[in-house]
């Protein structure tokens, strides 16, 4: 920021009487009026400004708002400037999103359903590789919107598989253990002893002994976290798990329940034994894998899974659980999550071109780590979007032209609202480059101080050069009574402001000797149609003109423009 500041200050001498000289001149200082202090400035607005004008976004929504908030942020920041002075301000304003954007943003959606899949020969839960979702799609909404209206845009939101899906047993919740107990609790009933998580030889699980220099008694539970099983079917669980240094088998047991609530009592609620057919003899450290066990009983229920450990003052085993998985019959397979915008025209659904969704494969293209938009499938402040789609289009569309345009719609989490919502852009190819729509642009308003407080202000100062002086002469040294003036100028460059001289160049409170008033003001109006023809109504300039009035100097002409000719401004 630059900033010239002048300051004119007039000390007349004087006798000091009392005991505190100093104090007569500062009283003179403040008594003098705020003109005394002129200056000019050119300052834009930042971070900051906003946040003092509560302008949470950094920009204004008009016009009229800056010319009315800014100048209190001007008396704060020049409190010692008077009437003269000048500030031109830069600030940002809010021009809206691009056209056609809120069409997309929005827009009705629709969530594909198990019933959608299903109709095209995939499964349940998406689409398969080979399936032409674009096409299935117009058919799903031909069959689901029931009454469209013309111009109706519908964002379908799908899954599609990466590959083939494999259809089995697919897990529903799996843990493994690794260096914690995943979320499961621990029930201590009997003993010290309690479940840990441990490992051996890289391999990583749930622990539990009652042996502690000789075998000791315990009763311990681990037990699952919750398990919704709604909407399941043929729900399978399995076991990888090893025993060692036991010969009652009985006294490790794996439960189910539906009636357990975390943190409860396991004496109150109802269990049943789940006896794998496929488990440790008992007596060494190698893991045994489980078959499927069957739980169908419990489809459509929620459950609790646990492991009870019970050791005696004879046996205290070591169980090792590795794995745990819990099961459906269905398919398994990576799937992306997918949109695409369709519009009703002319009685038929039919797919947008240049609007892209983002997928969450896109979104895990741009990296998948802590603060990036692969983390969570979405943009926020934290990870703005303009960071990321320019480099995304320009691998997406290596050989886009220049002012190729696109909208981009993407999910973006808004901490202010607590959710999710669809947001987006419109991105042009400029000089080579991605190029986002800016929503706000940088512009300029110019305050000045008419002696009592900053005001809205178009002033423009310009100062006179020799070709200003030649034209005046050109259009004016045949007018009458302007002949030895324009004489003069044309000679030195100059207004002779000797009022005793026939060169005398008038103001607006006097005569030259052909009787003519305010010469100047007649003079800068000419000039102003020559620099400014376009000028608006009510354009204001503030004109410095080279001077002689026994010495060389300058003066200043405050002229504005009033019903389409310029005038005087005092």
């Amino acid at each position: 920021m630059k900033r010239i500041v002048y300051l004119l200050f007039v000390l007349i001498g004087a006798t000091f009487i009392g005991c505190d000289p100093m104090g007569d001149i500062y009283n003179d200082l403040d008594d003098q009026n705020s003109s005394a202090v002129v200056g000019t400035d050119e300052y834009t607005l930042t971070e900051d400004d906003y946040e003092a004008l509560d302008l949470t976004y950094g920009s204004f929504d008009s016009e009229d708002d800056a010319r009315e908030m800014i100048p209190g942020l001007l008396a704060d920041m020049y409190p010692y400037w008077g009437a003269g002075s000048q500030v031109l301000v830069s600030y940002n304003l809010y021009v809206g999103d691009a056209e056609g954007l809120s069409d997309f943003t929005g827009a009705d959606v629709y969530q594909l359903t198990t019933a959608d899949y299903a109709a095209s020969g995939s499964d349940a839960f998406g689409y398969y590789p080979n399936v032409d979702a674009t096409e299935e799609i117009i058919s799903v909404l031909d069959a689901q919107i029931s009454s469209p209206s013309e111009g109706q845009i519908v964002l379908a939101q799908y899954r599609q598989y990466l590959e083939i899906p494999e259809v089995g047993f697919a897990n529903l919740y799996e843990y493994g253990f690794n260096g914690t107990l995943d979320g499961f609790e621990s029930v201590n009933v009997l003993g010290d002893q309690v479940w840990e998580a441990a490992s051996f030889g890289g391999v990583e699980y749930a622990y539990m002994s009652g042996y502690d220099s000789g075998s000791i008694v315990n009763e311990d539970w681990l037990i699952s976290p919750e398990l919704d099983l709604s909407g399941e079917s043929d729900v399978r669980v399995q076991i990888n798990q090893a025993i060692n240094y036991a010969s009652d088998l009985a006294l490790l047991g794996v439960w189910v329940s539906s009636d357990y609530t975390t943190g409860g009592d396991v004496s109150s609620a109802t269990w049943e034994l789940i006896d794998f057919a496929n488990a440790p003899a008992g007596n060494n450290w190698s893991f045994v894998l489980s078959e499927d066990y069957d739980l169908s009983a419990y489809d459509g229920e929620t459950i609790h899974i646990a492991f009870k450990y019970e050791s005696t003052t004879e046996e205290a085993a070591s169980w090792e659980i590795d794995e745990l998985f819990v099961k459906s019959l269905g398919v398994s397979g990576d799937y992306d999550s997918k949109g695409e915008y369709f519009v009703y025209s002319e009685g038929a659904w039919e797919v947008m071109e240049d609007v892209y969704y983002l997928s969450s494969e896109d979104y895990n293209s741009m990296g998948e780590g802590a603060g990036q938009p692969g983390q969570y499938d979405n943009f926020s402040s934290s990870t703005p979007a303009d960071s990321y789609l320019p480099t995304f289009l320009s691998i997406k569309y290596p050989y886009a032209q220049e002012e190729d345009q696109i909208f981009v719609i993407y999910k973006y989490y808004s901490s202010s609202a607590g959710a999710v919502q669809i947001r987006g852009n419109s991105y042009t190819v400029i000089e080579g480059e991605w190029t986002p729509h800016a929503s706000t642009v940088e512009t300029t308003l110019q305050f000045g101080h008419d002696g009592t407080e900053w005001v809205p202000d178009n002033t423009i100062q310009y100062t006179l050069t020799r070709d200003d002086y030649d034209y005046i002469v050109s259009q004016l040294e045949n007018e009458p009574g302007y002949e030895a003036a324009t004489s003069s100028m044309d000679n030195y460059g100059n207004l002779d402001r000797r009022p005793s001289q026939a060169a005398y160049w008038s103001d607006a409170d006097t005569q030259n000797s052909a009787g003519i008033t305010d010469m100047i003001a007649n003079a800068m109006g000419v000039l102003l149609d020559h620099i400014d023809p376009a000028a608006e109504e009510e354009q204001k300039y503030l004109l410095t003109y080279d001077i002689y009035n026994g010495t060389n100097t300058t003066e200043s002409i405050a002229m504005i423009k009033v019903g389409g000719a310029w005038v005087r401004n005092d």
